[in-house]
């Protein structure tokens, strides 16, 4: 797939991206999050806005937020709530006291936004996208730029350095294929994703996600013709040149397919076994 990659970005910085959006990028890289989280500001009528404001345990970051900012933070956004994108909500919006804004239902007790936004909602000329799939409470968001591009801030759903993990129960594969098919439809000029740098000619890179996961689906049907499996096994076989901090998130992923498939009946288990149906 056509990924992109980028030099390590300054900690602690503001870095512009185009006029109105900029990032900085938390110190929490990691096989999962690349360089770590970005936490953007984006420059509204209604003020600034905070999207994402990164990890727990993360003064530093949020220390840069607010030199950035001046403090002057007119709404926080959550495009969903994983603990790298809002561990530091709580700490942000006690030291600025803006309001939150994310999901009407949230995947983590310890989040709720003061503000709930439903697919479509709008805020500051932005508008929410449910996009379920990594997380069932995932959104993205569409912003008409200053410079005339269409931007689709798109957090974890679609990043420009590696395919999502989708881990059930929270994340699911059918809501994930379905959502991949909405922003395929859009003509959105490039998206900003909640690791790595900006991507454009998006949609690229959605279709080759796509023909993606049909592959893996694919292969697991012809594993499973020959004989049942665990995940494990299947995860094994079909990620046998992943990162080893990664399996765990492959064996996930797997699970992921399996059970769409297993909606679809072309799957069937017995235990912790999987069959072809």
């Amino acid at each position: 797939m056509p990924f992109l990659t980028e030099a390590e970005p300054e900690r602690g910085a503001r870095l512009p991206i185009m006029p109105g959006v900029s990032r900085i990028v938390a110190a929490n890289p990691s096989p999962m999050t690349y360089f770590g989280t970005n936490t953007y500001l984006i420059e509204t009528d209604q003020g600034l806005i905070v999207l994402d404001p990164g990890p727990e345990e993360a003064p530093a970051h949020v220390d840069a937020i607010m030199r950035h900012t001046g403090g002057k933070i007119a709404m926080i956004l959550l495009s969903h709530a994983h603990h790298d994108h809002f561990g530091a909500v709580a700490d942000l919006k006690a030291r600025c006291g803006a309001p939150t804004y994310g999901f009407t239902t949230s995947i983590d007790e310890r989040f709720e936004a003061d503000v709930k936004l439903a697919d479509g909602g709008t805020v500051a000329g932005m508008t929410a996208i449910h996009t379920p799939g990594h997380a069932a409470d995932h959104l993205c968001f569409a912003l008409n730029a200053a410079n005339g591009d269409r931007v689709l801030f798109s957090a974890d759903h679609v990043m420009s350095w590696s395919t999502s993990v989708v881990s059930p129960p929270n994340g699911n594969m059918k809501h994930y294929f379905d959502s991949l098919e909405l922003l395929l439809k859009r003509s959105d000029d490039v998206f900003l994703p909640g690791h790595g740098p900006a991507l454009r000619e998006p949609r690229t890179l959605v279709a080759e996600m796509l023909k993606h996961r049909v592959a893996r689906e694919n292969a697991i049907s012809a594993k499973l013709r020959e004989g049942p499996a665990t995940t494990h096994t299947l995860m094994d076989t079909l990620y046998s040149q992943v990162n080893p901090r990664l399996r765990n998130a492959a064996e996930r992923n797997v699970l992921a397919h399996l059970l769409k498939m297993e909606i679809e009946r072309r799957v069937a288990r017995d235990g912790e076994m999987w069959r072809a149906a």
